[in-house]
C-alpha cells in the first residue's frame, strides 16, 4: 500500500483511522516492536508471539495474558483480553455489560497476517487516547490457534503465496484442518475454542485468512456469516448495517474490500455466497447467535499489504462497536429470544438460484494460452486488461429441510464424546435420577451415503433418510435430559437431529448403531420362517407384494429368507435405530 495512506492517517482523528503504529511508553517503543515491523517480510514465530503478549501485558493494566485450554502440540492455547476497564473475566464482563468482540488467528498459520497485525493493533489500542472510546469494550484474542502448525515452520507449504519468507503449516499435530472442526471437536484446540468462545459468547467474531483463487485488485476479501441462518432480525442487521459500515471503512482507509471471490471459474461470470456449516468458524458462531467474519487477504498481494488491510479491518470492526454495539447487543438479545421461542427451524440450506443480485467488480481479464508443462490451454488472468462491470452476486440461501422442535432430547449416557462437546458449549442438561420409563419419538437410519475416503479424520454421512417412530424407552440413571428452551437452541437442534448437515450423527458419533449385531444360521431359520408364514397371513402378503414390485428379491431365496428375518421379532429392533430421543 502508498506510505502516504498511512502519513495522511497521522492527521485523521475520527475513530481509527489509518494512523501508523504509535507506542505508549519508552518500554514500549524499544521493547514491543513486532519482528514484522522490524522486517516486513517475516511473520512471528510461537515464542515471539508468546513473549510479546508477556512482555505487552507486564507493560499495560489494560492487558491480561491467559492460558486457556490445551492443544494437540502440547503447548496450551493463550487468550488476550482486552479492558481499559480492566475487565479480563467473562463473568465480569456480562456483569457490566461490556460490548464482546472476539478475534482469532493462525487457524491456518500459512496464513499469518492476523497473527502480526494483531500483535501491534492491541498493543496500539493500550495507548490513552483509546481510554474511553473502549470503555465499553472488552476484545478477546487467540494469538495463535493452530500452534501445533505455528510450530511447523516451513517455506514451501503455500506453493501460490507472496510471502512471507517462513510460516507455519496449515495442519495441526493430527494434520486437521482447524477450520472443518468446530463441531466434531477431533482436536484438543477445538474443544479448548469451544469451552472459550462459550464462556465468552461474543457480540461480534472476526477469524483471520488468506484466501487463493482468482486474480482481481482487491487485497481484501470478506466472509461474513451466512445471513439466511440466522435469526431474521440479527441477518437483517448485518445485511442493512453492519456489513455497509465496514465496506465503507474499508474504502475510506484505501483498502476497498469485495465479498469472498466463490466462483466457478472466472469472476465475470459471477460470485456466490458461501454457505458456512458450522463446521467452520463463522458457521459454528452463529449457533451462538454470534455474528462472524472471515476476512480473505488476496495471497498474491505483498504480505505488509495483507498485514495493513488485516490490522485496517479489525480497526473498522471496532469503530462499528464503539458506536453501534449497543445496538447490536439488543438486536442480538431478541435473536436469542427470538429462537428460543421458535417450534421449527431449518437444519438444511441451498443456494437459491432464482433470486440473483449483482455488485460492482473490478477484475482482470481471464484468458487461456498454452501450457509450458503439458501443452494443453491453461487460465491466466491478464492484468494490462483490467475491467470494472457489474457481475452477478447470488447469496440468498433458501431452507430444504426443517424440524419440529422437541422439549427435550434424552441422550444415552454412552456417548461420552457427545456430553463432553454439549458440556464445553454451555449446554444446559440434567441427569435422569433413576431408571425411567419414558414415551419418546426417535429414528431409524433408513438410508444415508458417507465419503469413500476419509474427510478431516472422519468419513462423514450425507443425504440422511430417517424413519420416526413413537416408542416406550427404558432410560437410566444419570442418561442426559437436554431441554431446548435455552440460548443454544440452535447448536442443540443442529447437532443432534441426524440430517442436520455437521449433526454429531453426520461426523460419525454414532455408528455403532449401524452395524447389525446378530443374525441367523440359514439352515436353521429356514424352517422358522416358514412357521412365521403360516401362522401369520398377513406377513407372507406382504412377502408376495414385495416380490412383485421388487425383481431382485423375487429372484433370490437367500434375500427372501432375510425379508422375513427383518420382518420377525427376532430382528434386532436396535440396528439403525438413532438412540437420541425426542420429547413432546
Amino acid at each position: 500500500m502508498n506510505k502516504f495512506y498511512f502519513l495522511k492517517g497521522l492527521f485523521l482523528c475520527f475513530l481509527f483511522s489509518c494512523h501508523l503504529p504509535q507506542k505508549n511508553s519508552v518500554n514500549m517503543k524499544t521493547s514491543l516492536i513486532t519482528p514484522f515491523e522490524k522486517d516486513s517480510s517475516k511473520t512471528a514465530t510461537y515464542p515471539e508471539i508468546v513473549d510479546f503478549y508477556t512482555k505487552l501485558a507486564s507493560a499495560s493494566p489494560f492487558i491480561s495474558l491467559q492460558e486457556s485450554g490445551e492443544t494437540d502440540a502440547g503447548k496450551p492455547l493463550h487468550t488476550v483480553v482486552f479492558s481499559t476497564e480492566g475487565v479480563f473475566t467473562p463473568e465480569d464482563a456480562r456483569k457490566r455489560n461490556k460490548c464482546l468482540l472476539f478475534i482469532n488467528n493462525g487457524i491456518h498459520p500459512g496464513e499469518p497476517e492476523g497473527i502480526d497485525a494483531t500483535m501491534m493493533l492491541l498493543r496500539d489500542l493500550c495507548a490513552p487516547r483509546f481510554r474511553d472510546m473502549l470503555r465499553d469494550i472488552v476484545i478477546v484474542v487467540i494469538p495463535v490457534y493452530n500452534v501445533d502448525g505455528c510450530l511447523n515452520r516451513g517455506n514451501f507449504s503455500r506453493a501460490n503465496q507472496n510471502g512471507p519468507e517462513a510460516y507455519g503449516f496449515r495442519g495441526n499435530a493430527q494434520n486437521l484442518d482447524l477450520n472443518r472442526d468446530f463441531i466434531k471437536c477431533s482436536s484438543l484446540n477445538a474443544l479448548s475454542f469451544n469451552r472459550i468462545f462459550a464462556v465468552w459468547s461474543p457480540d461480534l467474531f472476526v477469524d483471520n485468512h488468506t484466501s487463493n483463487g482468482a486474480d482481481y485488485p482487491y487485497t481484501m476479501t470478506l466472509i461474513p456469516t451466512q445471513h439466511n441462518k440466522i435469526a431474521p432480525d440479527l441477518g437483517a442487521f448485518l445485511e442493512g448495517k453492519l456489513l455497509p459500515f465496514l465496506y465503507r471503512e474499508m474504502e475510506s482507509k484505501k483498502w476497498e474490500m469485495i465479498p469472498y471471490v466463490n466462483s466457478d471459474g472466472s469472476p465475470d461470470g459471477g460470485i456466490y455466497g458461501f454457505m458456512d456449516h458450522p463446521r467452520y468458524s463463522t458457521g459454528y458462531a452463529a449457533l451462538h447467535h454470534t455474528i462472524g467474519f472471515m476476512p480473505e487477504t488476496h495471497m498474491l498481494k505483498p504480505f505488509p499489504d495483507r498485514v495493513w488491510s488485516t490490522y485496517a479491518f479489525m480497526e473498522s470492526a471496532i469503530g462499528f462497536l464503539h458506536l453501534h454495539g449497543p445496538e447490536l447487543m439488543t438486536v442480538r438479545k431478541a435473536a436469542i429470544r427470538q429462537t428460543m421461542e421458535a417450534k421449527e427451524l431449518p437444519v438444511q440450506w441451498v443456494l437459491d438460484e432464482n433470486q440473483r443480485d449483482s455488485i460492482r467488480f473490478k477484475g482482470y481479464e481471464a484468458k487461456y494460452k498454452k501450457s509450458e508443462v503439458s501443452g494443453f490451454d491453461r487460465l491466466y488472468y491478464d492484468r494490462s486488461l483490467p475491467y470494472d462491470k457489474e457481475i452477478p452476486f447470488w447469496n440468498v440461501f433458501k431452507p430444504t429441510l426443517s424440524i419440529r422442535i422437541p422439549e427435550f432430547y434424552i441422550l444415552p449416557q454412552a456417548y461420552r464424546e457427545v456430553r463432553e462437546r454439549l458440556a464445553a458449549n454451555g449446554v444446559q442438561f440434567r441427569t435422569l435420577q433413576k431408571d425411567s420409563l419414558i414415551s419418546v419419538e426417535m429414528y431409524y437410519i433408513r438410508d444415508f451415503q458417507t465419503t469413500s475416503r476419509p474427510y478431516e479424520g472422519k468419513y462423514l454421512h450425507s443425504n440422511v433418510k430417517v424413519e420416526p417412530v413413537t416408542r416406550q424407552v427404558l432410560f437410566h440413571q444419570g442418561d442426559l435430559l437436554i431441554p431446548t428452551a435455552q440460548p443454544l437452541k440452535r447448536y442443540i437442534l443442529e447437532t443432534l437431529e441426524p440430517q442436520a448437515t455437521d449433526s454429531f450423527f453426520a461426523w460419525g458419533f454414532f455408528d455403532g448403531i449401524l452395524q447389525q449385531k446378530e443374525h441367523f444360521s440359514d439352515y436353521v431359520f429356514e424352517d422358522l420362517a416358514a412357521d412365521l408364514l403360516r401362522r401369520n397371513p398377513e406377513l407372507r402378503t406382504q412377502l408376495e407384494n414385495a416380490k412383485t414390485t421388487d425383481p431382485k428379491l423375487a429372484a433370490s431365496g437367500e434375500a427372501q429368507l432375510e425379508w422375513v428375518y427383518k420382518h420377525s421379532v427376532y430382528y434386532e429392533e436396535t440396528h439403525g435405530l438413532y438412540p437420541v430421543g425426542r420429547v413432546q
